[in-house]
């Protein structure tokens, strides 16, 4: 994920207090007998966990956490993938974007999760339980995301509607939009907005005519950005006035008094998620459980949305979000979902068409 840089920090320790409370408490797992390595995403989320989520976590289990910040992209995969040929773990359980949990899954490398012992994944909204081909159970919901279609409020006084106004030819020159295939999500959109949605997908004939259609707003388009800062200084300044960018981001943005809007069109804005995955090579199972199950509770679910800026996998109805704080994260509109197989089984052939059509 590019959304977040790195930045390694020590690892969290455990407080001489939460020690001794776990001293009293016999039928709860002692801090200093238990531990678990998470990784998650580098820099302000890896921040945000350690300040707020980790250390509740060992209060409310005994289980210290050491946690580890993730490089972006996929070079995490590739290091617990050659990790797991020497039976060593980094991270017992890690946080992994959705491509990479599908390409860690076809090795093997994620250990089933056992849904009898994460009770609380009776909360989550089932696209959030990824599975292997067999039914079992390769990962857990974490944490979701959204990108929407923003816009500079001083250029347009009302929010547009639709992902159509990427195509309106009132918007030559107006747009920023993320640069690769397989991160700005843009065949989805175009699939969901012009051809009916994800079936448009499902053969090489019907994604050519997807990306004709796409290849349409090139007129409009005046940055395609890799460097999300970027994008968003544009985006404040007005130089670069509507796009997709990231919707808690604008809405922090927005919050400093920035003339800038994130709109949710009604198509939907595009839903990313992390899961939590558990390494093959991890002798923390218990531990991995009870971490992902507790993950798993609509409140931490509801103080991610509030702390980190993340959307439940959770329920809605299951949290205690008002209005305001849901709507700051999150929408009641039917997302639309990336069709990650089909960036994982056809990658070669994506880009290649991307650079042909979009990129030229």
């Amino acid at each position: 994920m590019t959304k977040l840089t790195m930045n390694r920090r020590t690892v969290l320790g455990v407080g001489i207090g939460a020690g001794v409370a776990m001293l009293a408490m016999p039928n709860v797992l002692r801090a200093q007998d238990k531990s678990l390595k998470v990784g998650v995403y580098g820099g302000y989320f890896k921040d945000s966990f350690d300040k707020n989520i980790f250390p509740e976590f060992t209060k409310a289990t005994g289980i210290a956490v050491e946690s580890v910040a993730e490089p972006t992209g996929e070079a995490w995969l590739v290091q617990m993938q050659q990790a797991a040929k020497a039976g060593q773990a980094p991270a017992d359980v890690s946080m992994m974007s959705q491509v990479s949990m599908r390409k860690g899954q076809a090795t093997e490398l994620w250990a089933p999760l056992d849904l009898a012992k994460i009770k609380n994944s009776s909360n989550l909204l089932e696209r959030f339980i990824n599975k292997y081909p067999d039914g079992r159970v390769a990962g857990i919901g974490a944490v979701s995301w959204f990108i929407t279609l923003v816009t500079n409020t001083d250029v347009y006084k009302e929010a547009p509607t639709s992902w159509t106004a990427l195509w309106d030819p009132a918007n030559a020159d107006k747009l920023g939009l993320l640069a690769l295939v397989s991160n700005s999500f843009l065949l989805d959109v175009t699939a969901k907005t012009y051809f009916g949605g994800a079936q448009a997908l499902d053969t090489e004939e019907n994604i050519l005519k997807v990306f004709a259609k796409l290849a349409e707003l090139k007129p409009n388009v005046r940055l395609w950005y890799r460097d999300e800062a970027q994008f968003e200084q544009a985006l404040k300044s007005g130089e670069i006035p509507m796009g997709q960018y990231y919707h808690d981001v604008t809405g922090l943005a927005a919050a400093d008094g920035q003339p800038v809007r994130s709109t949710f069109p009604k198509e939907g804005g595009i839903q990313d998620a992390g899961s939590w995955a558990l390494s093959k090579a991890s002798q923390k199972t218990e531990e991995a459980h009870i971490f992902i199950d507790y993950m798993c509770q609509p409140s931490i679910q509801a103080v991610l949305s509030r702390k980190v800026g993340t959307s439940p996998t959770v329920k809605r109805e299951t949290t205690d979000l008002n209005e305001k704080e849901f709507a700051a994260v999150s929408s009641d509109i039917e997302p639309i979902i990336p069709h990650y197989d089909m960036y994982i089984s056809k990658a070669d052939w994506l880009n290649e068409k991307w650079t042909e059509m979009i990129a030229s």
